[in-house]
């Protein structure tokens, strides 16, 4: 019986759909999953208060990015405007909860609500446009949607944006990092587990038809204007829900925090993460969301040795983040996840070479 536990798959022997859609295989990959999830959870029992504040930046950034991922990913539809549908998703929640005094629990599935149906909106010209053309219009999107937050005074305080707090259940608060932690783990656990189902659907199967050859996909009966609208919809929930997420976690809300840096933050998570890889979404968030510390903590060391030149190894952040992605786009396309799934399979074979 312990044998089986520790059991891997050799091949694929499945001999019906139900064995092909499930999600863990083996017995094995179960305990594995459930352990991971185990070591999430007790982290602030080992880990400092500041770092669990930063893993719960990674856990927001990776929701946003399984989200950008299903778009671009998945279905093939390049966006750049997700710093836009970010600010759509914490704007909503500011409102719905500092101005119409709603509940953070009631207020955060309305701003993946709000949000999916202003992608949806932007998403419709998808089906004349493609590639570049559409890039330019998510763009488009990013300039209208911060025009209007930083213009409507009224609504969203214009350009001095608005105050939050934290959320509540009853009378505790989550106003500590652990509890606000807890909080993004779970809603990112469950984001994990919608977009690696979604793929074993139907409508994940059209979006996969739609990203490789869509005139073959329309040809094989797939309605294009649904499923790219849909698309974008799916993927504005989710970025919406961390925009939302991310907005009580700074307890702020402002035009500036949303601009088109943070779109090609997103892009690049994906881009070195991997694409049309779930895994890959969280790693590169987490890549993209620390770099930026460990950079600022080598700059500290060597401006100690070389303080004169504190100014130029400032800089050096922007030359890191731009060659991380074009070393990324030459020598490994496949991003983060394909090194970790090339790590697993030297283990798996190991000692063999074959």
């Amino acid at each position: 019986m312990v044998r089986n536990l520790f059991v891997r798959e050799s091949g694929n022997y499945k001999t019906s759909y139900s064995d092909d859609m499930k999600m863990f295989g083996t017995t094995g990959s179960k305990i594995k999953a459930l352990l991971i999830v185990l070591v999430v959870l007790s982290l602030p029992l080992f880990v400092s208060n500041y770092w669990i504040g930063l893993i719960t930046l990674c856990a927001i950034s990776s929701v946003g990015a399984i989200g950008l991922n299903i778009l671009t990913g998945f279905t093939g539809q390049i966006s750049i405007g997700v710093g836009a549908f970010l600010g759509v998703g914490g704007y909503t929640s500011a409102i719905l909860t500092s101005t119409l005094g709603l509940s953070f629990w009631i207020s955060l599935p309305l701003a993946g609500i709000v949000t999916a149906i202003i992608g949806g909106l932007f998403g419709i010209p998808s089906l004349r446009l493609n590639g570049l053309y559409l890039a330019i219009a998510t763009l488009a999107a990013q300039v209208i949607i911060l025009f209007v937050i930083s213009r409507w005074d009224g609504l969203t305080g214009g350009t001095a944006g608005m105050v939050l707090s934290r959320p509540t259940i009853g009378e505790f608060s989550l106003s500590s990092n652990t509890g606000y932690y807890y909080l993004c783990v779970i809603i990112l656990l469950l984001t994990v587990m919608y977009a690696t189902n979604l793929l074993r659907t139907r409508t994940g199967r059209a979006f996969l038809a739609v990203r490789d050859r869509d005139i073959a996909a329309q040809i094989m009966g797939i309605n294009l204007f649904k499923y790219k609208v849909m698309a974008f919809a799916i993927s504005s929930f989710f970025v919406g829900i961390a925009g939302a997420l991310l907005a009580h976690y700074t307890m702020i809300v402002s035009p500036e925090l949303y601009n088109f840096h943070v779109s090609i933050e997103y892009l690049a998570m994906i881009l070195i993460g991997g694409l049309g890889s779930v895994f890959g979404s969280i790693l590169g968030a987490a890549f993209i969301t620390l770099l930026p510390i460990g950079l600022g903590s080598l700059i500290d060391v060597l401006a100690g040795f070389m303080p004169d030149l504190y100014q130029l190894f400032s800089a050096f952040k922007d030359f890191v983040f731009g060659a991380a992605i074009i070393l990324f786009l030459i020598f490994e396309p496949g991003g983060l996840a394909h090194i970790w799934l090339n790590i697993k399979k030297y283990f798996r074979l190991w000692p063999f070479s074959y």
